[in-house]
């Protein structure tokens, strides 16, 4: 059996729209280098300055060097059955077969990532980075960042591994690619020790600095969501190459898991997560007395010194609200601003307006309803007390809300009573004024029952 080690520079880390610079193969046969194939390639596009700063190829360097194409058939001769091997070989692997496609060649090989092998056959190492573990294996790296120095190492680093455990090698090509979706550093016991509930994660770098934070409800499915199907994104090859552990927390409640994400990346900034972008709220229904000593409401733009009673992101999400609710509290339309006329409303010639927009229902009689309306939205204010379902079924979750911010949570037995004396039991947080976006956005979900307003 015949190995063919593979190591490339680029212009990027999409294979899609990144473009090859440089390729070395070596033929192994297991014991020894018997092949070799080395050549600078023009991308036949710019090279970026930090790619040059990398590994010094810049494009004097390859101007005169060949392409991809007119090297092609050469390659595919050298590749042709034998495995295909890489230190981290889905990046070499996806820019040499979307290269062969660009030019109507169809590219399939078995292959074997060094990195996989070096976590089985040197279990403990704190990075298995090709820099790394060749510096513990005191392997020297002739040409850092270009590709034959990189395929001599890898190389070398492959025939120790062959030469300690044959079978780690042979192993990994009779073995099921179950796991093929898994990144370098992530070991198929540490993915399966993910919990398959509902929570936080986080994915964190060889340093251990969360790089990515995220909510599931099924952590584990949606681990795998993150790096399976192709990966030629250069962001999401990124993340799989600097991902060294992950980490979670169970929250039982979906909820919870959305507030602690949002806090804990506001609090961490992590490098791959877009920031938390939240509409401000521009509109809101105000309420004022006229003049006959009616109780009006009107949908308003929200300025500074606006006080308003409800909050909306649109004019139109606010007036579809007030005018539903005009109906379910029986409340005049004219006196709620969503219509116009010069005495009664329209829906008054109706039956469906007891009339207060022209003297018939009085002030006494009216105002309350739209107090009762009014009071409807004071839940989301005040000290809120919310349950929701625990990490088992014998514990609750609480959540703790004051002027609807996010302010703690508790896990607590099932029974209990829910007064301010669960205040005192909470995990606090640091409060962060988009936690009420999530509160509007979760409140209509909520059985009333499960509401508790602390006074």
């Amino acid at each position: 059996m015949l190995f063919a080690i593979v190591d490339i520079e680029t212009t990027g880390g999409s294979a899609r729209n990144a473009g090859i610079t440089e390729i070395a193969v070596l033929v192994h046969d297991g014991y020894q280098v018997v092949d070799t194939f080395h050549t600078l390639l023009n991308p036949q596009q710019y090279i970026p300055a930090y790619i040059t700063g990398l590994t010094g190829i810049d494009e004097a360097m390859v101007a005169d060097a060949p392409t991809f194409e007119e090297i092609a058939q050469e390659l595919l001769a050298l590749l042709e059955d034998k495995v295909f091997v890489a230190h981290n070989v889905n990046f070499d692997y996806g820019f040499i077969r979307e290269a062969f496609s660009s030019i109507g060649i169809s590219y399939e090989s078995p292959k074997i990532c060094t990195v996989q092998l070096s976590r089985k056959a040197f279990p403990g190492f704190p990075s298995y980075s090709l820099g790394r573990i060749c510096e513990h294996l005191r392997i020297h790296i002739q040409d850092r960042h270009r590709a034959f120095g990189d395929a001599e190492a890898t190389a070398q680093l492959f025939g120790v591994i062959f030469e300690k455990n044959e079978d780690i090698v042979l192993g990994s090509l009779r073995k099921r690619q179950t796991f093929h979706f898994l990144p370098p550093q992530i070991s198929e016991e540490k993915f399966l020790s993910l919990p398959e509930e509902t929570g936080i994660y986080y994915f964190l770098d060889e340093k251990g600095v969360p790089i990515y934070i995220g909510k599931a409800l099924n952590i584990r499915s949606r681990f795998k969501q993150h790096f399976s199907g192709k990966s030629e994104e250069e962001e999401k090859f990124q993340l799989k190459s600097l991902i060294h552990d992950v980490q979670w927390k169970i929250t039982g409640s979906e909820f919870l898991a959305y507030l602690l994400e949002l806090q804990e990346i506001k609090q961490k900034w992590p490098k791959f997560n877009k920031a938390a972008k939240f509409k401000t709220f521009s509109w809101g229904i105000v309420s004022y007395e006229d003049g006959n000593g009616y109780l009006r409401l009107q949908v308003a733009k929200i300025s500074k010194g606006t006080q308003s009673f409800a909050q909306f992101n649109t004019h139109a999400e606010a007036f579809h609200l007030l005018k539903h609710k005009v109906l379910e509290y029986e409340l005049c339309p004219k006196l709620a601003g969503i219509q116009k006329s010069s005495q009664f409303c329209f829906d008054y010639e109706k039956n469906e307006c007891n009339g207060a927009c022209g003297g018939v229902e009085g002030p006494d009689e009216y105002n309350p309803k739209v107090k009762q309306f009014i009071q409807s939205f004071a839940k989301e204010r005040g000290r809120l007390l919310i349950q929701d379902s625990g990490r088992t079924v014998e514990e609750q979750c609480v959540l703790y809300f004051e002027d609807g911010i996010f302010h703690g949570y508790a896990f607590l037995e099932e029974k209990l009573e829910y007064n301010a004396a669960i205040v005192d039991k909470l995990i606090r947080v640091q409060p962060e004024r988009d936690t009420q976006y999530l509160l509007k956005a979760f409140f209509a979900k909520i059985a009333v029952e499960k509401i508790h307003v602390l006074w």
